[in-house]
């Protein structure tokens, strides 16, 4: 037997990028995303962070799972399976969406493109195929196709991401709103650009097929000489994320088909995802359980927090008050945040004591020694990051 064959299903894929990439990851700092090599961060995270918010920055989602789902029974089996309505989603748009268990737990998060009568794509961050399946049961029209691996997506966030995309000559990109997208010719391949990003500023999403990744990457570096273009990795973009209060499988959630211990999961109204939950529908997936939930109110309450200092709260607990004796919650996600200047954090507190006083115990080094402070916390409704840039139509050119 040849044992370099035996385990070659087991190694990492390579993105259609990877090749660019790899010339330009001199840290060699890699993860693994969905059987995908992936990069953690490229040359500093901070740098490729400031990238994102000064400039702008490439990230490849070539991982992400992406599923067309056509035919004339599309809309109705995914109109009972996620639990917002999509029924008015108009062609050429795109809406945030999730899923859950017949118990209401989240499944998981992601976005359905309506590409036209009867055909959408959803992509979301882990595979869903089995569960699409398990959802289209019963319906006679229904075609579900697994595009991950032949359809190569890459990120362009920043400011200054407008500005390489017009200089590529892309006609009507200016008219791109929030949810929008489009599909021109590039390359002799389709390319679908999509105003959506995870970083809360100006972005767009790019998807093409993967054998014109290559092109469609020299093409963004070509037009982003003058416009600062980096590559970014998951690292920044935990810190973009965190700044916009967009929720990471992981850490605010975790997907309720995957977990061992009872309610270690959670529910859309747990993670302030209420306004996704529509009860005008008259059935979708976990209706019943969410119900119940939003009469009864959730256990905990997503919540994002200001913290006093500057040293990040992270893997700590809230407390109900200064002497730390009555526990009440504990941080998902916490950084310094050098954008905001302010030491930021979301936190799952328990839904009846989101009044109370809030105030967490940091535990950090400095030197070698290991200290520790109680401070307050104050709550925060908007997103930490939210530029005007990130909504305007046209945006601006540099």
């Amino acid at each position: 037997m040849n044992n370099h064959n035996k385990f070659s299903d087991e190694r990492l894929k390579l993105s259609p990028f990877h090749e660019r990439q790899a010339a330009l990851n001199v840290r060699d700092a890699w993860s693994v995303w969905n059987g995908y090599k992936f990069a953690d961060y490229y040359y500093d995270a901070e740098y490729e962070y400031f990238c994102i918010r000064n400039t702008c920055g490439t990230y490849d989602i070539s991982p992400m799972q992406k599923y067309l789902i056509k035919g004339k029974d599309a809309e109705s089996m995914l109109n009972r399976m996620v639990t917002r309505d999509i029924s008015n989603l108009a062609p050429n748009r795109i809406t945030y969406v999730c899923w859950c268990t017949n118990e209401g737990r989240m499944i998981d998060d992601g976005t359905i493109f309506k590409i036209g009568a009867n055909e959408y794509m959803l992509t979301c961050g882990s595979p869903n195929l089995a569960w699409l399946k398990k959802a289209s049961f019963g319906y006679s029209s229904i075609e579900i196709e697994d595009l991950t691996d032949t359809v190569a997506a890459i990120s362009l966030q920043g400011p200054t991401s407008f500005s390489v995309l017009d200089d590529m000559g892309i006609a009507g990109i200016e008219n791109l709103r929030p949810f929008d997208f489009i599909t021109i010719e590039f390359n002799n391949s389709e390319l679908t650009i999509s105003r959506t990003g995870f970083t809360g500023d100006l972005g767009y999403e790019l998807w093409i097929e993967k054998n014109s990744a290559i092109a469609l990457w020299d093409a963004l570096y070509s037009a982003g000489e003058n416009y600062g273009i980096q590559p970014y990795g998951e690292t920044a973009t935990n810190m973009a994320r965190l700044e916009a209060g967009f929720i990471m499988p992981y850490m605010e959630f975790n997907e309720a088909l995957k977990t061992v211990h009872f309610q270690h999961d959670q529910t859309p109204f747990e993670l302030n995802l209420g306004w996704l939950v529509d009860f005008k529908k008259p059935i979708f997936n976990g209706r019943g359980a969410l119900l119940t939930d939003k009469k009864n109110g959730p256990t905990y309450t997503l919540t994002k927090l200001d913290i006093e200092g500057n040293k990040p709260a992270e893997a700590s607990y809230i407390y109900a008050d200064e002497k730390c004796t009555k526990e009440i919650g504990y941080v998902t996600s916490a950084m310094w945040s050098p954008a905001v200047k302010a030491n930021i954090a979301m936190a799952m507190i328990k839904t009846q004591h989101l009044d109370d006083e809030l105030w967490v115990e940091i535990y950090y080094e400095k030197e070698l020694r290991q200290y520790d402070k109680v401070v307050r916390c104050t709550k925060q409704k908007k997103p930490f990051w939210m530029p005007e840039r990130a909504k305007l139509t046209p945006p601006r050119k540099y």
